[in-house]
């Protein structure tokens, strides 16, 4: 540093001594974006400014030196700024955000050959029955592929495809200051290392185009909403020869007017006649399978739960299939017969009910068949 004694690093970062550590890393940043060799190109007191901003930050904004700084001074780091590897870590990533700045990019990304493409996702609305027993769904996908006219190159032709001038055909620029090395992507070729001079009027350089492609997927029987399908190889195309990404089908299983899922299981509500709760019967239900006979009991509740086992859906994982799940509901008429009543007045005088029948015998029998 110039001079003999060295200034106190709050005054050199410009902030006061009980600064956050958030103020002083954006007011590292304003400082080191303003000394910055790079722009002050030749400017000897901006490079000596430059290595005093640096010097403070290590310092400060490690929390153990700083402890040590704010106790014993400059003394207390022996004489020096206590500049070396302990305080890299978060001084590189502090100085990346401004080396940034100059080059652009995203930190350490890799170049843009052979890069895989990007995965997909499509959703998919399929059937009830479909969903449990399989299907075969053609489905038409927007996604961005190749150039067909530069066959991803983004030139015109090869002679006009060189290495990029700023990189020089590395996709990466490395800045090095000191003690320590950033590399970043290249700002003019993106990573990719080449400069096209005449590039493909179709994707005007780009060597990528939006593209629809038409395709058929196979969905597995027992697939529920939420299960995704993997379709490899039908993402986007991968640059500059790199592997193409997957799709990935998300299901959508539209209600059914009768049944409903309950994970292999199906569940059915079936309504039945008083008369048959009271003696018994056999009852047709409706199954995925096509229709069953049900027997119903002598004395069956409302709200009795038959299974009829394997009428449910094949697992989608193996182990069998699931069953179906019949819950009855006893339904009382709301409109009789003269003869009907008469028929249920005599049933309710062999029973012992000595309430009023015309004023209270169809409520109560109703309610005690809900």
């Amino acid at each position: 540093m110039a001079g003999t004694e060295k200034q106190d690093y709050y005054d050199v970062l410009e902030v006061p001594r009980g600064a956050s550590g958030d103020e002083i890393k954006k007011a590292f940043r304003r400082l080191a974006r303003q000394y910055h060799p790079d722009l002050n190109a030749g400017d000897k007191k901006a490079e000596a400014r430059f290595k005093e901003v640096n010097e403070a930050y290590e310092v400060l904004s490690d929390a153990q030196k700083r402890q040590v700084y704010d106790a014993y001074g400059h003394a207390g780091l022996g004489g020096g700024g206590g500049a070396g590897f302990q305080g890299f870590e978060g001084f590189a990533d502090v100085f990346g955000d401004i080396f940034s700045e100059f080059f652009g990019g995203a930190g350490g990304r890799r170049g843009a050959r052979n890069r895989r493409g990007a995965d997909l996702e499509y959703q998919l609305e399929v059937e009830f029955e479909e969903a449990a027993f399989g299907c075969e769904k053609t489905i038409h996908i927007p996604r961005t592929g190749n150039c067909p006219d530069c066959h991803g190159s983004g030139a015109r032709d090869s002679s006009s495809v060189q290495a990029c001038p700023v990189c020089r055909g590395r996709g990466q620029v490395s800045l090095s200051q000191g003690f320590f090395s950033i590399t970043r992507t290249c700002h003019q070729c993106q990573g990719s290392g080449r400069y096209i001079s005449d590039p493909c009027n179709r994707c005007r350089g780009r060597g990528r185009v939006e593209q629809s492609r038409t395709l058929s997927v196979k969905i597995p029987r027992g697939v529920q909403s939420g299960t995704r399908v993997r379709v490899r190889g039908e993402g986007e195309e991968g640059m500059q020869g790199g592997p193409s990404g997957d799709l990935y089908v998300l299901l959508v299983v539209k209600p059914h007017e009768r049944f409903t899922r309950d994970g292999d299981d199906i569940l059915l509500e079936q309504n039945i006649s008083f008369v048959m709760a009271a003696l018994g019967g056999e009852l047709q239900v409706p199954t995925l399978h096509g229709p069953q006979t049900l027997k119903i009991p002598a004395g069956t509740q409302s709200q009795t739960v038959f299974k009829l086992r394997g009428s449910g859906i094949d697992s989608l994982h193996g182990g069998g299939r699931g069953d179906q799940l019949v819950q009855v509901r006893v339904i009382v008429p709301t409109q009789l017969t003269k003869r009907q009543r008469e028929l249920l007045s005599e049933f309710a005088r062999e029973g012992g009910d000595t309430v009023e029948i015309e004023k209270g015998f169809f409520e109560r029998l109703k309610q005690a068949f809900e």
